[in-house]
Order: structure tokens, then sequence, then C-alpha cells
């Protein structure tokens, strides 16, 4: 519709003044949504190129895109060095648990604070994942069936997403590249 109203013809001498404010205003909202619509199209194919050559793990995972995977990559910052644990992560993410039990009651309610980017991006990869990847699918009956509610679940998925996109996002130190430790044998 939005091409058609692009290609519409000059009116005629005939047509009265508002038939023609009409068409011309129909016509040049019309170019203009296609040229943003042309202007996003490169604004993400460059968006996807740039995470592409940082973090192409990020695009290979299920439920990330690029704008989830660059919402992740602005909280990491400069320097993901900087984050210790998978914790901090999820504490700057705003995905760590916060205890609000009182009494006999135990839960942990949702962490207001954090990036509510890097948040509200985690939250679409695991809305993603419920709706396409078998194990997210899995894991909601699981806590359902211990009693929690469907909310809690999701926010508990959340949470154990965020520390695989940590591991991707911050790279192996290299003393731990290179020394695997005591343990290991």
């Amino acid at each position: 519709m939005i091409r058609r109203c692009a290609d519409l013809p000059q009116p005629g001498d005939a047509a009265t003044e508002v038939d023609q404010v009409v068409i011309f205003t129909l016509r040049t909202l019309a170019a203009r949504s296609l040229a943003l619509k042309a202007e996003a199209y490169q604004l993400h194919k460059r968006l996807r190129a740039l995470i592409a050559a940082h973090a192409p793990e990020l695009l290979e995972q299920r439920g990330i895109g690029p704008d989830s995977a660059a919402a992740l990559l602005i909280t990491a910052g400069d320097n993901p060095e900087r984050l210790r644990s998978e914790g901090s992560y999820a504490a700057l993410c705003g995905v760590s648990p916060v205890q609000a039990s009182s009494g006999k009651t135990r839960r942990q309610r949702l962490n207001r604070g954090g990036d509510r980017q890097a948040n509200a991006a985690l939250y679409r990869i695991t809305m993603s994942r419920l709706r396409w990847d078998t194990r997210s699918q899995d894991y909601p009956r699981r806590r359902l069936a211990e009693g929690k509610t469907r909310r809690e679940a999701v926010r508990c998925l959340t949470r154990y997403i965020a520390p695989e996109t940590f591991t991707l996002i911050r790279p192996t130190p290299p003393e731990q590249a290179t020394n695997p430790g005591p343990l290991a044998a």
C-alpha cells in the first residue's frame, strides 16, 4: 500500500484542492516511509557486520540477533575484562536475584537495578528461546512443577542465559587459557 501511495499519479486539473492536497500528502509520506525503511535496512546490515567482526559467537547463538547483541556489547563496554564474574555481569544487566523473603515465605524478586537495555535484550532472547528451543521450553515446566509461577520461571531462565552471553562477550583471560590449573589432568 505504501508503494502504491508513493506511485500515485499527479492529480489532474479537474481534481479539487482537497484531492490534490491528499494525494500530495500520501505521496510525500509514502516516499519518506520507503526512504526510512531503506535507511534502517542499511543500518541493520552495518550493525550485523560490526558485531560479526567483534563477537561473531554471539550472533551464532539461538535467539540472539544484532539488536540484542549490540545492547549486551554496549553494556559490557570497551573493557569487558573488568567484569570479574558471571554474577557481576548479571547484576550489571539487572537479572541477578534479589531476596524478597519474609517470615517463612522464601522468594526472589525482580532486580530493578542494572542496565535496562541489557535486561530487555536478555528478556527478548529468553522469549525467543522459549518459543523455538526445546531445552528452554522444558525449563519453565520443571520450575512450574516445583511450585514457581511462570513469571518466576522466566526470570530464572533469563538469569541462566546471562552467564552464557557473558562467556561469549568476555574473552578468556590469557593466564587461564595457558595455565589450566591444578585440577586439570
